[in-house]
């Protein structure tokens, strides 16, 4: 699929996530994995942090982004009473910055590059593409721990 439908396809799937029963929030994909509920606050969370990166290898010359540690952001974030309501709001807003800046600029973003502190040289259509598919491998696991 191409990385702007899958952009505009995870949106809405994760999106209807959001208002489930509280019961289904705390189920898990598998022993000591994250409850949907935390999935969810991530990916609000990373939809920040990969929104910034795509800002800044858009804007800036060589731009410098540094890696997040997800299971700090979890843990002390608090993920598990984090507002889910909040997290739906932002995740929606940025998630159209996206999807929007990737209609702008996918094409010839293969060109674009950036350094991050735990990857390296990156380019900004990797960047796109990865934000697409780390929310559809969240979806999977989400739809696991509803199936268990």
């Amino acid at each position: 699929m191409e990385t702007i439908e899958l952009l505009k396809t995870t949106k809405s799937k994760t999106l209807s996530f959001f208002d489930l029963p509280e019961s289904d929030l705390n189920k898990t994909y598998a022993p000591g994995k994250w409850s949907v509920r935390q999935i969810l606050n991530h990916l609000a969370d990373a939809e920040i942090v990969l929104n910034e990166r795509i800002h800044r290898a858009i804007a800036e010359v060589h731009p410098f982004v540094v890696v997040f540690d997800q299971d700090r952001w979890n843990e002390y974030l608090d993920y598990n009473t984090y507002p889910l309501a909040i997290s739906k709001k932002v995740y929606s807003s940025i998630r159209d910055s996206i999807i929007y800046l990737a209609e702008k600029h996918y094409a010839g973003s293969e060109h674009k590059t950036f350094f991050h502190t735990a990857a390296g040289i990156r380019t900004l259509q990797q960047e796109f593409d990865k934000v697409a598919n780390h929310n559809f491998d969240h979806i999977k696991q989400i739809e696991r721990a509803l199936a268990e």
